[in-house]
């Protein structure tokens, strides 16, 4: 992520724990400056400068992290770097979403 986002700003929204369990709320920005991937695809920079949030989940046991999960608004994200964009039929559900 650094790669791609190298000025990338994480702000915590909400941390709550109960348990043995975690859960941590966020939303991040930076520019897209560097090549950025998922696996086999990648995007060469767009100089786009994106705000993303999303949800993680951690297990604790024992002092150490035994699970964890991610939840992110790819959607969103994909949109705001212009790899993505609304169908004619999404922008009549979504107008307030199209730039």
């Amino acid at each position: 992520m650094l790669k791609g986002f190298p000025d990338l700003h994480e702000t915590v929204e909400d941390i709550i724990a109960e348990g043995d369990k975690v859960w941590h709320r966020f939303k991040c920005t930076g520019t897209h400056t560097g090549e950025f991937g998922f696996g086999e695809i990648r995007l060469a920079p767009t100089g786009k400068k994106v705000t993303w949030v999303g949800v993680n989940f951690w297990r604790i046991v024992n002092g150490k992290v035994v699970e964890k999960e991610s939840v992110y608004d790819m959607l969103d994200f994909l949109k705001q770097l212009g790899v993505i964009e609304y169908t004619e039929e999404a922008k009549k559900f979504f107008p307030k979403d199209v730039k």
